[in-house]
C-alpha cells in the first residue's frame, strides 16, 4: 500500500516522481501528490485525490515547475477519507517541510491532542500530519533536517516510513523506516528513494535496501545510513534483475493478460540454476544448512491469500516427499494464538513483495521463537527475506497487477524445489525418484504454454456468455482443493462477485444445499490414471450437482472421456502427474477471471478497494 518517490538530482525532479508513481500504482492508492523544490529554492506542492492522472492534468494546467529535489506518494486511505486535503504531501506549520508516509503512526491521538494543547492547528484527518508538524517543530530548534526526524522517529509508534524535505536545504531528502519497506537506488550525480525499486529502475539499477529502525540521507553525490541513534550503518549494494520495460504492458490489454502470458517463464525462470545432474541443489538454503533440515520435525508455512494457497500445494509435496509434517497457517493469525515453535521448526514465509506486514510479523515472532526461518520471495531487497535465516527468490519477474497470477506459479514451483531439496537433504527419495520429479517440473512450463494456446480464446467465449452470474462454486479434492479456493479468490478480487471454494468431498457436509438450477460450478477433476486417484469420487460429486440442475464446468485432463457425459464445458490440461496438475489446472481459472471482470467493464489490474502489498496490519 502506498507509493513512495524521493529524488535528489539535476533539474529533472517532477519527471522522476510522476514516472516513478506511476509504476507504483499497481501497489493500490486513492490519490496523490509531490513536492518539489524549484531552481530558485521555492517548495511548491500539488496533491489530489484519485487516480494519478487526476493529479498529472492539474500539473498541465497550473505548472508547478520541475526542480531539483521532490518526493511524491500514492496514498491509501486509513487515517481520514481520500481527499485532496488528506492527501499526501503534508506540511509543517511555516509550510516549509513537506512530508510524507507509508504506515500507520498507532500513537498519534496522544501525539496530536499534545501538539494541539500547544496551539498547533490541523488541516487534515491524517496521523501523518502529525509527524510533519513534530519534525517542523524541530527542525526549528536544530536547523539540521536528518537530526530533526530521527527526534521525532523515537517518539512514533507503528508501521511508518517517512520522506521529508525543507526549502532552507535544498539538494536532500531524508527517509526513516520501522517496519514498511524503503530502497535507495544510486545514480551518477542523483539519488533516489522508493517504496520498491519500481520507483526509480528507469533511472538505475544500483540499489541498496534500507534495515529496520534506520535513517538516510541523499543528496546529488552521497548517501548516509545511520541508526535511529545516529550510529553510521554499512549497507549492502545490489543490482535490480529487471528494467524499467518489464513493467510495462507491451501491447497487452492489461498487466494482468501480460502476466498470465508470462506463466510459463516465471516456473522456468524460477526452476533455471537451481538443478544440477537432475538433482534440486538449492544453495540458498545453506545459511540453515543440510544438517539443520534433516533434524527438523516440523513445517509452518505463513502467508495469506493466494501465497497461503501456494502453501497448501507446497504442504502436499513437501509432506509426500520429505516425510516431515506441514501446517500451512495464515500469518495473521500465527502469532495471535502461541503457536508451538521449537529449534527444530522450520518455517517457510511467502509473500510476493516480501513487505506483506502480517507476514513480516510473523517471521520475527518465529525468529525470536527460536525456528528456522526460510522466506519465499519475488522482490530484491524486501523487509522479509532480510528477516529471515534464507531466502528463495522465484524469479517471476515484477507482477504488477494486483490480483496475483504469475506469482502463485512461480511460488508453488519455489515450494516443490524446497520439497526435493529437504528430501534429499533428509534422504526420503532416491536419486532416481527425486530425477523423475524434476523432469516433471521442467516439463510444466511447455504444458502451461499448450493451455495458453489452445485454451485462451474458448474461456474469453465463456467469460463473455456468464457477465450478469452472480455466484460461482469451485470443487477440488487433494492438490485439487488449493486451485479451487485460488480460482474463486479470482473471481471474488476481480469480478466483484460471490465465489467459493470448496473440498470436494465437503459437499454432502453443507454446501450441497447451495446447488439450484443454473448454479455454475468448476469442478478441478483429477487424472484418472493415477492408482490412487480420487477421480471416481469427483465424477460421482459432478453427477450430484449436475442431477440438481448445476452447471458444470470441468478442467480435465486430455482424453478424460469420463466426465463428457457430465459436464457442460470441458477444459481440458495436459497430462501431468498429480502433484503438478496443479500448476495447469489453476491457469484456465486465472484467464476466466480475468476475462470476466474485463466483458464486465471493470478494471482488471486495480481491483476496488484491494493493493498489491498489505504493508499495514
Amino acid at each position: 500500500m502506498c507509493g513512495i518517490v524521493g529524488y535528489v538530482g539535476d533539474n529533472k525532479s517532477l519527471e522522476v516522481l510522476l514516472g516513478g508513481l506511476k509504476r507504483l500504482e499497481y501497489r493500490g492508492y486513492d490519490s496523490a501528490g509531490v513536492a518539489v523544490i524549484d531552481k530558485d529554492g521555492h517548495m511548491g506542492t500539488r496533491k489530489r485525490a484519485g487516480k494519478l492522472q487526476v493529479l498529472v492534468d492539474d500539473l498541465a494546467e497550473r505548472p508547478l515547475g520541475n526542480g531539483a529535489t521532490g518526493i511524491g506518494h500514492t496514498r491509501w486511505a486509513t487515517h481520514g477519507g481520500p481527499t485532496d486535503r488528506n492527501a499526501h504531501p503534508h506540511l509543517s506549520a511555516d509550510g516549509k517541510l513537506a512530508l510524507i508516509h507509508n504506515g500507520i503512526i498507532e500513537n498519534f491521538s496522544e501525539l496530536k491532542k499534545e501538539l494541539t494543547d500547544t496551539g498547533a492547528s490541523f488541516t487534515s484527518e491524517t496521523d501523518t500530519e502529525v509527524a510533519a508538524l513534530l519534525v517542523g517543530r524541530e527542525y526549528e530548534k536544530t536547523g539540521d533536517l536528518t537530526e530533526s526526524l530521527r527526534r521525532v522517529v523515537g517518539r512514533l509508534e507503528g508501521a511508518f516510513t517517512l520522506l521529508v524535505m525543507h526549502e532552507d536545504q535544498p539538494g536532500i531528502v531524508v527517509g526513516a523506516r520501522r517496519n514498511s519497506p524503503l530502497v535507495i537506488g544510486l545514480g551518477d550525480g542523483e539519488n533516489f528513494l522508493g517504496s520498491d525499486v519500481a520507483a526509480f529502475v528507469e533511472f538505475t539499477k544500483r540499489a541498496v535496501a534500507i534495515g529496520q529502525d534506520q535513517i538516510v540521507t541523499i543528496r546529488p553525490d552521497s548517501v548516509e545510513v545511520t541508526d535511529f541513534l545516529g550510529n553510521t550503518v554499512e549497507s549492502e549494494e545490489f543490482e535490480i534483475a529487471w528494467d524499467a520495460s518489464a513493467s510495462e504492458k507491451g501491447g497487452w490489454s492489461s498487466f494482468m493478460a501480460k502476466e498470465i502470458s508470462e506463466e510459463p517463464e516465471a516456473v522456468a525462470n524460477t526452476i533455471l540454476g537451481r538443478v544440477v545432474d537432475g538433482i534440486v541443489n538449492l544453495g540458498e538454503l545453506s545459511p540453515i544448512g543440510d544438517d539443520a533440515l534433516k533434524d527438523i520435525d516440523r513445517i509452518v508455512i505463513i502467508a495469506c491469500g493466494t501465497a497461503a494457497y501456494a502453501g497448501m500445494l507446497g504442504k502436499y509435496a513437501i509432506e509426500q516427499w520429505a516425510r516431515v509434517p506441514v501446517d500451512v497457517d495464515l500469518s495473521h493469525e500465527f502469532r495471535y494464538r502461541n503457536p508451538i515453535i521449537t529449534p527444530r521448526t522450520l518455517v517457510i514465509s511467502i509473500s510476493q513483495s516480501g513487505e506483506t506486514m502480517d507476514t513480516l510479523m510473523a517471521v520475527k515472532y518465529a525468529t525470536a521463537a527460536g525456528a528456522h526461518v526460510l522466506s519465499v520471495c519475488n522482490t530484491q531487497g524486501a523487509t522479509i527475506p532480510r528477516e529471515s535465516h534464507a531466502v528463495v527468490y522465484t524469479h517471476a519477474g515484477p507482477e504488477v497487477a494486483v490480483a496475483s497470477t504469475k506469482a502463485f506459479l512461480a511460488q508453488v514451483t519455489a515450494l516443490y524445489l524446497i520439497g526435493l531439496h529437504l528430501a534429499k537433504a533428509r534422504g526420503t527419495l532416491s536419486d532416481n525418484a527425486i530425477r523423475e520429479n524434476v523432469v516433471e517440473l521442467q516439463a510444466v512450463p511447455d504444458k502451461i504454454a499448450e493451455v495458453l494456446r489452445v485454451s485462451q480464446a474458448e474461456i474469453g467465449q465463456l467469460a463473455r456468455w456468464m457477465t450478469d452470474i452472480q455466484s460461482v462454486l469451485f470443487l477440488g479434492r487433494n492438490v485439487g482443493y488449493p486451485v479451487a479456493l485460488e480460482g474463486a479468490l479470482k473471481l471474488k478480487e476481480l469480478a466483484y462477485i460471490h465465489a467459493e471454494g470448496f473440498a470436494a468431498g465437503e459437499l454432502k457436509h453443507g454446501p450441497i444445499a447451495l446447488i439450484e438450477p443454473g448454479q455454475v460450478v468448476f469442478v478441478v477433476v483429477p487424472s484418472p490414471r493415477d492408482p490412487d486417484s480420487l477421480h471416481p469420487k469427483v465424477v460421482s460429486n459432478i453427477q450430484e450437482i449436475r442431477a440438481r440442475g448445476a452447471r458444470v464446468i470441468a478442467i480435465a485432463e486430455k482424453g478424460d472421456a469420463s466426465v463428457l457425459p457430465f459436464a457442460d464445458e470441458v477444459i481440458p490440461i495436459p497430462l501431468a502427474g498429480t502433484l503438478f496438475e496443479p500448476l495447469l489446472a489453476v491457469v484456465p481459472l486465472h484467464i476466466f477471471g480475468m476475462e470476466l471482470a474485463a466483458a464486465k467493464g471493470l478494471d482488471v489490474d486495480q481491483p476496488r478497494n484491494l493493493a498489491k502489498s498489505v504493508t499495514v496490519e
